[in-house]
């Protein structure tokens, strides 16, 4: 008897391995109907979820001095994060702000495994906690949704279809919309909402898209996005080690599995085989069968798997969150030498970033001397040369900016006004003369300092050369 369940929990561990858990042996797309989850860890990842929409649609809203606290204008190449507006001179920063995120990815996979995907990604957000619970709603559980599928097309079954895509595509509508303000702004979106679509044939034209886009994901391709797009789960291999955390079954406990009632000569583990865990899984797979990539980390499994060890009276943790180690050895989750590491690196690169951030100028400016002109001689005393400014205004208000020659006699000269006007969150440019006396030009080319005023307040400093006659 032990031999033939050992056999067949073999076969059933190696099985897997031959396909991902939503395709068949014939290569087709298989369709998941996963039960619907009850227990500790889907009532705080409900309540979680809550919290997480209420950021989504609400962090457009916010402003800090009239700028949303997060843009990301990619057409425009204009980006805010918390208040701060980043333009293609700041990319360095944008740039190592992703390196940071990146980095702390690492950290955060190599210590907590994918508790990311399973708590945080919007996509099981969207997929778990909206879309699928409206499934719920509307079609029932798992096994009456798969005897609508094989029911015959009546009335009935074409209203609650058709209920279930008129709602799948209203939500995807209003995701869409909200989606669109992080790029273009919520005061854009509201123009695009409320003014003539003749006026705003692009921004009407995205949000049709961006909604399609939504509602294919979300109705048809649903668990596929994690398991075939999404890189993550793939990067597993590299990200993980046995001390990760992860949600393991404990086969140690659990195994050789098997009804004790059926098999009363055989000394069998506390899993019973009643395939509770599988059916509840969003992605198809069987979490006895180890770490796989198609695993999002959403402990459906272990709320499935409690409620049974509850049944049965044995204790549970037969499927939570562990590590190999812990599982094999008996060892506790700890600090390894790898995340301490990870830990280091993360630290420095945000110090980095941090100090980049205290430290950005409100204005930046680019100081060129006009190319293919030579000084000019002014009287017999002073020479000139003509430059061109070019200032980007990351502030909220207009800069009259104003030239001052730092460092040694002479004088700056605005051709036009005394001074330049920079519109806030935009970009200036303009003309000036340097005018420096012949007397103190020793060399071919002089470093001069110009320091860049709004009225006598310094924001900026810039640097050049200055071109002069050779003395003879």
């Amino acid at each position: 008897m032990f031999s033939e369940i050992d056999h067949l929990n073999e076969i059933q561990t190696e099985a897997f391995r031959d396909r991902i858990g939503t395709v068949d042996e014939h290569g087709k797309r298989k369709w998941i109907y996963a039960h619907k989850p009850k227990g500790k860890f889907y009532n705080i990842r409900t309540v979680l979820s809550v919290f997480y929409f209420i950021v989504f649609f609400g962090l457009p809203f916010v402003h800090i001095d009239g700028r949303p606290l997060f843009l990301f204008n990619i057409p425009n190449a204009r980006f805010i994060l918390f208040g701060k507006v980043f333009w293609p001179q700041d990319f360095f920063i944008f740039g190592l702000t992703m390196i940071t995120f990146v980095v702390f990815i690492i950290l955060f996979t190599a210590a907590f495994g994918r508790l990311f995907c399973g708590w945080a990604c919007p996509q099981t957000n969207f997929m778990e906690m909206m879309f699928r619970k409206v499934e719920y709603w509307i079609l029932g559980d798992a096994p009456a949704q798969r005897l609508l599928k094989n029911a015959p097309w009546t009335g009935k079954k074409i209203a609650k279809v058709g209920l279930k895509h008129l709602v799948f595509y209203l939500l995807a509508f209003v995701i869409a919309n909200f989606f669109l303000a992080y790029i273009i702004g919520i005061k854009e979106l509201e123009k695009i909402i409320t003014e003539p679509v003749s006026q705003h044939i692009v921004g009407f034209s995205a949000i049709l898209v961006f909604s399609a886009v939504f509602y294919a994901v979300y109705a048809f391709f649903r668990e596929q996005a994690c398991i075939v797009v999404c890189p993550y789960g793939r990067l597993q291999s590299v990200l993980l080690d046995k001390n990760s955390m992860i949600v393991a079954y404990d086969y140690k406990r659990g195994e050789p599995r098997g009804n004790a009632k059926k098999s009363h000569d055989v000394a069998l583990g506390d899993c019973i085989d009643c395939h509770q865990c599988v059916r509840v899984c969003p992605t198809g797979i069987d979490i006895r069968n180890g770490v796989q990539m198609e695993c999002v980390g959403c402990t459906a499994c272990i709320d499935a798997c409690d409620s049974i060890m509850d049944k049965i009276g044995k204790p549970r943790g037969l499927i939570r969150y562990a590590s190999e180690n812990s599982i094999a050895n008996g060892e506790p989750l700890r600090y390894t030498t790898r995340m301490k590491l990870y830990t280091g690196v993360l630290g420095v690169v945000v110090i980095l970033l941090s100090v980049l951030l205290a430290t950005r100028a409100d204005v930046d400016a680019t100081i060129m001397r006009t190319p293919g002109m030579l000084f000019q001689e002014r009287g017999t005393d002073s020479i000139t040369n003509l430059y061109n400014i070019k200032m980007v205004n990351k502030t909220t208000e207009d800069i009259p900016l104003s030239i001052r020659l730092e460092g040694m006699e002479g004088s700056v000269q605005v051709i036009g006004k005394p001074f330049i006007q920079v519109v806030k969150e935009g970009q200036g440019s303009g003309s000036f003369f340097v005018v420096l006396p012949k007397q103190n030009i020793r060399e071919r080319k002089t470093k001069i300092r110009l320091g860049l005023y709004e009225g006598d307040r310094k924001i900026a400093t810039a640097t050049s050369s200055f071109l002069g006659p050779v003395a003879n």
